[in-house]
């Protein structure tokens, strides 16, 4: 196993809501061997707070989370990513800034759940839904063996966990 540490990207719309929760559980699940950010392209400028919420009442870091737009990643100063996924299927189908070092892409879409309107608990429903549906790709994704797989086998794998339950579109991969 390498002791590579991978820089992952999570781009959703409004960078409030989904792409967050990936960061963070990402962040949590990663075991060290992941970095991961998140971004917009038009973000909201604040963090869900039903999302805070819920990362907070399961122990999952919440320091440093922001709205943020996805220019921050795409100068020469940022981070080089490994991995960019697309969380909604908006941010899916627009055209994404040219990342350095031309990261492998992915679209793990579902659905949004800061659109539930009702009551606390169906809304924390949402929120919890949307969660374990990340978690879930992202406990596929961080199962991969990266050192035994070529480009290849590694995109396609990547690309399938997307196609998993709760995805919101199937109707594209590349972010």
């Amino acid at each position: 196993m390498s002791d590579r540490i991978f820089n992952i990207l999570f781009l959703c719309t409004g960078n409030s809501a989904r792409s967050i929760l990936a960061e963070s559980a990402l962040n949590q699940l990663g075991d060290g061997r992941f970095r991961a950010f998140s971004a917009g392209s038009f973000p909201k400028g604040a963090v869900n707070p039903d999302a805070i919420a819920l990362l907070g009442r399961i122990e999952y870091p919440t320091e440093g989370l922001r709205s943020k737009s996805w220019e921050e990643f795409s100068g020469a100063d940022a981070p080089v990513m490994d991995f960019v996924f697309t969380v909604c299927d908006d941010a899916a189908g627009e055209t994404c800034p040219i990342w350095p070092g031309h990261p492998m892409t992915a679209h793990y879409g579902i659905e949004d759940p800061s659109h539930v309107q009702g009551t606390p608990v169906e809304r924390e429903r949402a929120f919890v839904t949307a969660l374990r549906y990340l978690e879930n790709r992202i406990k596929l994704f961080i199962a991969l063996p990266f050192d035994r797989l070529d480009a290849l086998a590694l995109r396609t794998h990547v690309r399938e966990i997307g196609h998993g339950e709760g995805a919101s579109s199937r109707r594209g991969d590349a972010a």
